[in-house]
């Protein structure tokens, strides 16, 4: 069973964090707000969750206004990609050889 799961990537373990990375996998840059208001989640649970996904190299942040108003908007890196894609490959070859 270990050789099963040692394909799968840590950080992806959250369902948020797997939820953020899903969201950016389809969308080339999402917003914070909207990505609270598909998550269903609070601002702090968002916030954290993305910190530890841009710690480790998988999001890029894009600070900007949009009038007066502050803006967020994330993207998943060519690295958060290529993670992503084999921790998803790791669940289905789990899925499938169990």
């Amino acid at each position: 069973m270990k050789d099963l799961i040692s394909n799968l990537n840590k950080i992806f373990e959250s369902r948020i964090r797997l939820g953020i990375m899903s969201v950016l996998m389809v969308n080339e840059t999402y917003d914070f707000n909207s990505l609270k208001q598909t998550l269903a989640v609070t601002d702090g649970n968002l916030a954290g969750h993305l910190k530890a996904l841009e710690k480790e190299g998988m999001i890029a942040v894009e600070k900007q206004f949009i009038g007066r108003k502050p803006n967020t908007s994330y993207r998943a890196t060519e690295k958060g990609r290529v993670a992503f894609k084999e921790h998803i490959a790791a669940l289905e070859s789990l899925i499938r050889d169990t």
